[in-house]
C-alpha cells in the first residue's frame, strides 16, 4: 500500500462527506481479518497503518501471565522482560509479525473495504436525510415502472410509488417530474426504502403550504382535509386575523394558487371552505358549492340535519353522494340532507 492510496482515501472521504478516520479504521479491521485468514493465525493481532506513507505493520498481541499455556495469546513474565524489563503481569506484549508479501494482500482487501464502507455510509446518510422528512413533499423524476409500481429518482435514492398509492386513472410517463408525499422511510439490507404517495390527504395539505405564503407564515391555518384522489377534495381553512380572508388567500389572484395545485394533481377538483367553530355553520360551509337554508345540530348523536333548496338537493349530495361524503369526512359530522319540500312533508306528517 502506498501514499497514493492513503491520499485517495482521504480525498474520497471528503468528497462523500465521510470522516476519513472512519475509513482508515475499517481498513485496519479488514487487514486484521485478512492476516488471520491468509496466515492461518488465531492469535490476537493489531495492524498499524501509517496514514502518511501507507506502510503497514502487523503486531501479535500476547498477555503476560504467571503460567502460560500453549495458547499463542499468552507469554510468561520472564520472556516478556527479555523484550522489555519494565513489563508487569497482565500487560500486553506486542511483537511485529508483518509478512514479507502482506502489502499486496492488504491492498486488495483495503480497496474492497473502502468501497463497502463508503456505500454503507452513503446509505446511512440518505436514511437520516429522508427519515426526518416523513410527511413531507419531495420532487423526483419517474425512472421506471415495474409490476404496477412506479420508481422515482430523488437524486441519490429511489422512491417507490406503490400501486395502492397511485391516483386512479393517472398516467405516468418516463422522465416526468412529479411531487409525491413521503409516507414511510424503511431501513433495509439494500439501503433505505422510501415509500411515497399521490393519494394521501397530506399531499394536498403540503401543496397548499408550499403555494400559499399566508399558510407558511402561520396567518392561515389548515384545519382539515378530505380527499377522494383524482376526483375531488375539500380543505377547510381558518384565520384569527379579521383582515385576512383565508379562502381568498388559498384561491389566490384569479385563482392562480389553487389552479397550480389542481394542475399538479392532474385536474382534481378542490373546494376550499371556511372553518367555523359553530358546527351548523361549518357543515353548511363544507357542503359548498350548495347553498344551505338551515341546519339542525344534534350534539349527542353528532348528526347535522341540513335543509337545502329543492333545486340544489342533487348538488348538495353530489354525484354518487360524493359532495356529502367529503363534507362529512371534513367536518367529522354525520350529515342528513333534505330538500325544502321533503322537510315540509316531514313537518306535516
Amino acid at each position: 500500500m502506498n501514499a497514493d492510496f492513503i491520499s485517495a482515501v482521504q480525498e474520497l472521504g471528503k468528497e462523500k462527506g465521510i470522516d476519513p478516520e472512519m475509513l482508515f479504521t475499517a481498513v485496519e479491521e479488514a487487514l486484521v481479518a485478512a492476516y488471520k485468514k491468509n496466515y492461518g493465525s488465531n492469535q490476537n493481532v493489531r495492524v498499524d497503518l501509517n496514514k502518511t506513507s501507507g506502510e503497514i505493520h502487523v503486531f501479535a498481541q500476547r498477555t503476560i501471565v504467571e503460567g502460560p499455556t500453549e495458547d499463542f495469546g499468552e507469554i510468561s513474565l520472564e520472556e516478556a522482560r527479555e523484550i522489555n524489563p519494565n513489563y508487569e503481569l497482565e500487560d500486553i506484549v506486542e511483537v511485529e509479525v508483518t509478512p514479507r508479501n502482506f502489502g499486496r494482500i492488504a491492498a486488495q482487501n483495503a480497496k474492497q473495504v473502502v468501497v463497502q464502507r463508503i456505500r454503507e455510509a452513503e446509505r446511512g446518510m440518505v436514511f437520516e436525510r429522508f427519515s426526518g422528512r416523513e410527511q413531507d413533499i419531495v420532487t423526483g423524476v419517474i425512472q421506471r415502472m415495474e409490476a404496477g409500481n412506479v420508481y422515482i429518482d430523488l437524486g441519490k435514492v429511489e422512491a417507490v410509488l406503490a400501486q395502492k398509492e397511485q391516483i386512479p386513472g393517472e398516467v405516468y410517463q418516463y422522465h416526468d417530474r412529479m411531487k409525491t408525499y413521503i409516507v414511510e422511510v424503511k431501513r433495509t439490507s439494500k439501503g433505505p426504502q422510501i415509500m411515497v404517495s399521490r393519494t394521501h390527504p397530506g399531499l394536498l395539505k403540503r401543496l397548499f403550504e408550499l403555494e400559499v405564503p399566508e399558510i407558511q407564515d402561520g396567518v392561515v391555518e389548515i384545519k382539515s382535509v378530505s380527499r377522494e384522489p383524482g376526483m375531488r377534495s375539500k380543505i377547510s381553512v381558518y384565520t384569527a386575523d379579521p383582515n385576512v380572508d383565508p379562502v381568498g388567500a388559498c384561491v389566490g389572484h384569479k385563482g392562480m394558487r389553487v389552479q397550480s395545485i389542481v394542475n399538479e394533481l392532474r385536474g382534481e377538483k378542490i373546494d376550499i371552505v371556511k372553518y367555523s367553530e359553530d358546527p351548523a355553520q361549518y357543515v353548511a360551509n363544507a357542503l359548498s358549492p350548495a347553498k344551505v337554508v338551515y341546519t339542525e345540530v344534534h350534539e349527542e348523536e353528532k348528526i347535522c340535519r341540513v335543509v337545502v333548496p329543492d333545486y340544489q338537493l342533487s348538488l348538495a349530495i353530489g354525484k354518487e353522494g360524493q359532495n356529502a361524503r367529503l363534507a362529512a369526512k371534513l367536518t367529522n359530522w354525520k350529515i342528513d340532507i333534505k330538500s325544502e319540500s321533503q322537510a315540509a312533508e316531514e313537518a306535516e306528517a
